[in-house]
């Protein structure tokens, strides 16, 4: 059985110089043959539509794994591109722990009510209430994280960066790696998906909307368990409110 692949173009150009009697052009090759097995496996790992996985392909020469970060990148910039624009529509979604002991409601918001229907819309819906009820976030992103609970974490991590006896600039540092990691722990679209920890919720998001070309955002969640002394209600401001 033939075995299929992917092939790019070859474009002829002229070149400036004389090429002599023979009228010969130069070719440039602008992508090499990539088997179709690659592209499939890397559309399932990624998500992103298949000419997109092409190219990440050929730029990689075939790695998977480079691929992916490539995909992840342009995923990460569309999205940025994209973040200031209103995302009024979306859909609330729901996840249930087996047995009904934790449960979340989110709202996942977008630009139309076209995207918010679309399977990879829902999937992502249902995949962050999932890894909300799994990973227990606090806050939506960094910014929403109280003054209060940001200065008592610094100090601590300060008072303990101290004890070690290292001078002030290297304490400092030490603050701010530890902060990272709070973000890390406490804040859902920095925290790893637990189905794939090498990306995280705001790149998860980053790469639907680099497919579905909107923008797409958090606005709220909230978190219960059965038995708990408390529960999580986090709500997000707005691009339009953070920048009043």
């Amino acid at each position: 059985m033939p075995r299929f692949s992917y092939a790019g173009k070859v474009r002829g150009r002229n070149n400036d110089r004389d090429t002599g009697k023979s009228g010969k052009r130069e070719m440039t090759t602008v992508s090499e043959k990539i088997d179709a097995r690659l592209v499939k496996e890397l559309r399932e790992k990624s998500g992103a539509p298949m000419g997109d996985c092409l190219k990440a392909l050929q730029e990689t020469h075939g790695d998977i794994e480079a691929g992916f970060v490539v995909l992840r990148k342009r995923g990460m910039a569309s999205a940025q591109k994209k973040a200031s624009r209103t995302t009024n529509e979306g859909a609330v979604g729901t996840y249930i722990h087996a047995g009904g002991k934790i449960g979340v409601l989110i709202e996942l918001n977008c630009e139309s009510d076209f995207v918010a229907r679309t399977e990879d819309f829902q999937e992502l819906l249902k995949d962050i209430a999932m890894h909300i009820a799994a990973s227990d976030p606090r806050y939506v992103k960094p910014g929403d994280v109280t003054t209060e609970d940001l200065e008592r974490e610094k100090e601590i991590f300060r008072a303990q960066a101290a004890a070690t006896g290292k001078p002030a600039p290297v304490i400092e540092k030490i603050v701010e790696g530890k902060m990272a990691k709070f973000y890390e722990e406490v804040c859902l679209l920095e925290q790893p998906f637990i189905k794939d920890q090498a990306v995280s919720i705001k790149e998860l998001i980053g790469q639907k909307v680099g497919k579905l070309g909107e923008n797409i955002t958090v606005r709220r969640f909230a978190r219960f368990k059965v038995g708990a002394p408390d529960w999580t209600v986090a709500t997000t401001k707005s691009v339009e409110a953070a920048a009043e």
